[in-house]
């Protein structure tokens, strides 16, 4: 059967978002292909039987409203995402997808009619949700990305990305992952089960990017960022239950470093001792921190209420690196872009090198009950009062070393004995944390219904390409606690 240009008006999107609403969380609709009726895999890996054989639409022409409809038009996500130009949404209508799709195109947004009720799973199986590589202006949101064995958003190359009101759970790698990527923004995300961040964005400078109302949890790291920064903010989000919390970092075996101006405001950040989490190696090793600097530099942390960690609420330490691919940048070299960067021939330092954390500013905190130290700074035989970061204004009830806002003060001169209270942050080498968790089986929270975008079956498509919202830094204040 061919669609007609005149065949489903917009009434049918907005019925089929009204009858989303209802629908408990993993219902489906339709008989497609590319749609089951069968509740999405959250613990087990599926019986590995064949997709029944259905009469589904061979459609090649979408209507001329912008919207190309999945399944009523097209058989599967990626059949429409290939027919779609760019300005065009693909609008899937509620049911679970079992696909890994690709995007190349520039100037197209993938949505779905209700968050909870349009699943893509990959059923232990696909890689990736949804992969957007070397294309622009590309948006997806509005659903959930589940049981993939590496991410359940990756955006790659993509210069203007947008990623909003979509759940990641359970995936291989990452959550929702932006690498290499500029003019972003992610926000209204849950992410939770992942080995490495739930959230992540690396490898950019200047990256022009937000991170804006998510909830990170039961990762291996809420949030991480290697060799990031550069008008990149993360506010107004939670990151709680994971091993470590919001971990920015350098290290040369991605490029871009080091890890630099990043902007961290107005967050949550709690009870990230969470041991029974998937987690990589470096989630391993930062488990029991709230926001730690592992070599970063120039980071403005404000206004961030921090509690419940093992080890620091915020803390600032070194990063060491044991077989790295380039000796460390110069301060000159920090304002080099991502891409003037790459440009730079490396050079072999002839053994490990440790990226300390520099020049940071921590401000204005609130926090509490973290127990080795509500605030840190620390480095393995480098003299800490030299590398630059200051405190000022937090509330706070310990600091290693000791007094730490009175011998380095924002704005002020440096002064006292800083190995009166030196802490040697080298012991947590020595730590044996709890394993990581087989992220297919891992103990996560039950999905719960997220919050969906308003109109999802009528908005018109918002380009990515002018990056992302403007962010009022001065009017966010310190969070409540929930």
């Amino acid at each position: 059967m061919t669609t007609s240009l005149s065949t489903r008006p917009v009434l049918a999107r907005v019925l089929a978002t009204l009858t989303a609403a209802t629908l408990v969380l993993g219902a489906c609709g339709g008989d497609d292909a590319a749609v089951s009726t069968t509740q999405p895999s959250t613990t087990e890996p599926p019986a590995t039987e064949p997709m029944p054989e259905t009469s589904a639409p061979e459609t090649t022409m979408a209507t001329d409203d912008g919207f190309l409809t999945v399944p009523t038009e097209f058989a599967t996500i990626q059949e429409a995402v290939d027919a779609a130009a760019e300005g065009e949404i693909v609008f899937l209508e509620p049911g679970t997808y079992n696909e890994a799709v690709s995007v190349t195109t520039n100037g197209i947004t993938i949505r779905g009619a209700d968050r909870n009720t349009v699943i893509l799973d990959g059923q232990f199986e696909l890689e990736n949700g949804i992969r957007a590589l070397g294309s622009k202006d590309i948006v997806v949101e509005n659903l959930t990305s589940m049981n993939y064995t590496k991410n359940g958003v990756f955006v790659t190359g993509v210069d203007g990305y947008r990623i909003s009101y979509v759940t990641a759970y359970r995936t291989g790698d990452y959550g929702v992952y932006a690498f290499d990527s500029v003019n972003g923004q992610i926000d209204h995300i849950y992410a939770a089960g992942s080995p490495d961040a739930g959230v992540y964005i690396g490898n950019c400078y200047p990256c022009n990017a937000v991170i804006d109302h998510v909830v990170s949890e039961h990762n291996g790291l809420g949030y991480s960022g290697t060799n990031s920064g550069g008008d990149l903010f993360i506010v107004n989000s939670t990151f709680r239950f994971n091993r470590a919390g919001v971990v920015p970092n350098s290290g040369s075996y991605e490029l871009c470093y080091p890890e630099r101006y990043t902007t961290i405001v107005g967050n949550l950040v709690y009870s990230n001792n969470q041991g029974d989490t998937p987690a990589i190696d470096v989630a391993l090793l930062a488990m029991g921190n709230g926001i730690l600097s592992a070599g970063g530099v120039g980071n403005t942390i404000e206004r961030n209420r921090v509690w419940d960690h093992d080890k620091t609420g915020i803390g600032l330490v070194p990063y060491p690196e044991d077989d790295p691919n380039d000796e460390l940048p110069t301060r000159e070299e920090w304002s080099l872009t991502c891409d003037e960067a790459k440009q730079v021939a490396p050079v072999d330092p002839g053994g490990a090198i440790l990226w300390d954390s520099m020049d940071n500013s921590v401000r204005d905190n609130v926090l509490e009950d973290n127990r080795q130290a509500d605030l840190m700074v620390a480095s393995v035989g480098n003299d800490t009062s030299v590398l630059g970061n200051c405190f000022s204004g937090n509330t706070f009830t310990t600091t290693a070393p000791f007094d730490l806002e009175t011998k380095a003060p924002c704005g002020g001169e440096v002064t006292g004995d800083w190995m009166d209270g030196f802490y040697n942050v080298a012991l947590w080498l020595t730590e044996t944390p709890p394993p990581s968790v087989d992220w297919k089986v891992a103990e996560l929270p039950a999905l719960e219904p997220q919050e969906s975008m308003a109109d999802a079956a009528t908005a018109p498509a918002v380009s990515a390409a002018g990056g992302p919202a403007a962010i009022d830094i001065a009017s966010i204040t310190v969070p409540d606690k929930p």
